[in-house]
């Protein structure tokens, strides 16, 4: 599975930007927006099933609108 073809990801829930799977360094996944920054939480992995597994968690999390932002009030 390549988890960023293959993994759905809907537009910005603040600003309504692309938004685009990261991978860090090999030990998280977190999803972010392209335009405003703002992003899900890192999502740690150990081994490939765990990163597919966080890539797809980490999606999950922005689809439904969980990120942080630094917009006014956060």
């Amino acid at each position: 599975m390549d988890i960023f073809t293959d993994i759905e990801l809907f537009d910005c829930p603040i600003c309504h930007g692309a938004g685009l799977l990261e991978e860090e360094s090999g030990w998280c996944i977190y999803a972010s927006c392209l335009d405003c920054g703002c992003h899900t939480a890192e999502i740690p992995f150990n081994n490939e099933d765990e990163r597919v597994k966080a890539a797809q968690q980490a999606a999950h999390m922005w689809n439904v609108g969980k990120v942080i932002s630094s917009g006014v009030g956060d």
